[in-house]
């Protein structure tokens, strides 16, 4: 059996105690607390056998092999450290830390020392949110186009936060942390990498209620290597009561795929009367009520989770590498809103990033279709006829680059018309799709199409070369087309172009 210690027996320390009441694989051996009377109050109420005032004493006692650091994240860098130095696992409450250069030495230590880390973050372990991830990693919604979440905070209902809470609170938000997008904000930041994956760049505007509260918010993000983007809203309802055992707030989130959307009805609070997840696949409603939704089971989950990685080394639910990216964006946050401008992500550890943001922004400003532009060398690259002669081979191999798996369900006849062929041809061929397979033939009429397209060998070559966008063809008017233009949504992504 494990022997854990807490550092920290605050408010949230009552939640991360859940863990380990009547659970056999480990025991709350040991907790500390600045204030020697509440650490002794905790060490009755949780049946622990030793209560300090100090962590260092703590860290000193053999028969403990892992802390729970969940003090203020301010002070998280010192404990962490000192804590791999005397050879105790960790499980750091996010957010990790105040800023990169502290986390990297967290890092340091940690391998140093050779022990286990885990950033908790426990929405990675709230039951709706972690059956929303399934059911995306099945391919319930098809590839993930985005999402977005609005998230609302109220001074009326939940539990009552002790003024020692509120008074560490306002202290670091002092220091320019927001209280809603940095400090609760990591738990929406790590939702949105946990479901979606790692992030580029950031825009975000952050106002301010009364000078202390950073709401109202709008935050802004692209993922990285994809199409995925995402966006929310930070309000504050003065007047509102929000129904809930924990803090007076609660968040919605929405995620749109290629072939499904999902919603997530259930956060911290309980404000929508509704299953806690949804989803509708373009024919009906799924509504999934079969698992806990007491938001106290994930600080349950994420305790028995960190159990697991100290005794049989399973992987942590955030590593220190992940949990980085997670800090990473939420600082992106707070420097897009300093800044007035988009942040890259990657900028924040480059010692000129303005530099880093405008060369970036240069080169991504090409694949902006929305503004008008008069292309600098216009002739360069403008003649494609020299490609003609390829066009009818490039074609007839399209068959082995068809993607069935990309368009199980899509149904369609498509007719493609090549003019300018070497001495003047022309060639029609016929695509049949028919729920993920293909057949091709050439020159045929069919009785029906339902997208018939009329384009230049050579220019249709080029295409498939990748020497030009079929986008940019489209808006410059020279491919000419009949029919369901959507279509040819299904036709990019069954090909790949």
């Amino acid at each position: 059996m494990a022997n854990i210690g807490f550092i920290g027996c605050g408010c949230i320390a009552e939640l991360h105690a859940r863990a380990y009441a009547n659970y056999d694989k480990a025991r709350l051996y040991a907790v500390c607390d600045a204030e020697e009377d509440k650490a002794e109050s905790r060490r009755k109420q949780w049946g622990a056998e030793k209560a300090y005032s100090r962590y260092q004493d703590m860290l000193e006692y053999p028969n403990i092999s892992a802390v729970e650091i969940l003090t203020p994240y301010d002070t998280h860098e010192a404990i962490a450290i000192a804590a791999a130095q005397a050879g105790k696992h960790i499980a750091c409450q996010k957010p990790m830390t105040l800023n990169l250069a502290s986390a990297r030495r967290i890092k340091d230590a940690v391998d140093k020392a050779g022990v286990k880390f885990q950033l908790t973050e426990i929405y990675a372990h709230y039951p709706p949110i972690v059956r929303a991830k399934q059911l995306i990693d099945a391919g319930a919604i098809g590839e993930p186009a985005g999402m977005r979440f609005d998230y609302v905070a109220s001074p009326r209902g939940g539990w009552d936060v002790p003024p020692s809470t509120y008074q560490q609170q306002t202290r670091i938000a002092g220091l320019g942390y927001g209280l809603e997008t940095f400090d609760h904000g990591h738990h929406e930041w790590a939702t949105v990498w946990y479901l979606l994956g790692d992030v580029a760049r950031v825009c975000a505007w952050i106002d301010s209620t009364d000078g202390v509260l950073d709401t109202p918010a709008t935050v802004m993000w692209k993922h990285k290597g994809n199409k995925r983007y995402g966006a929310c809203d930070f309000l504050f309802a003065d007047d509102l009561p929000i129904p809930t055992r924990y803090y007076s707030n609660d968040e919605l989130y929405h995620i749109v795929g290629s072939r499904g959307i999902l919603q997530i009805n259930r956060g911290t609070g309980d404000l929508m009367d509704a299953p806690p997840v949804s989803l509708f696949d373009g024919r009906q409603w799924t509504h999934f009520g079969d698992m806990e939704t007491d938001w106290g089971q994930a600080f349950v989950n994420a305790g028995r989770h960190f159990v697991d990685v100290v005794t049989e080394g399973v992987k942590a639910s955030l590593t220190f590498d992940e949990g980085y990216e997670v800090l990473r964006f939420a600082l992106a946050v707070m420097e897009s809103a300093r800044r007035r401008r988009e942040v890259y992500l990657d900028e924040l550890e480059h010692p000129f990033p303005s530099i880093v943001n405008l060369l970036r922004r240069r080169r991504e400003r090409k694949s902006c279709i929305v503004a008008p532009r008069t292309p600098r060398f216009g002739w360069l690259g403008g003649d494609t006829d020299k490609y003609a002669p390829q066009a009818e081979p490039l074609t007839a191999s399209l068959i082995d680059r068809f993607d069935g798996s990309a368009v199980p369900d899509w149904q369609c006849v498509i007719s493609l018309t090549l003019t300018g062929l070497p001495g003047n041809g022309t060639r029609r061929y016929v695509f049949h799709f028919d729920c993920g397979r293909l057949t091709v033939g050439t020159d045929a009429s069919p009785e029906k199409t339902d997208l018939s397209v009329e384009i230049d060998a050579g220019l249709w070559a080029a295409i498939l070369l990748k020497k030009k966008r079929i986008e940019m063809t489209i808006l410059q008017g020279k491919i000419k087309y009949e029919g369901r233009a959507e279509e040819g949504l299904y036709l990019k992504k069954a090909f790949h172009f």
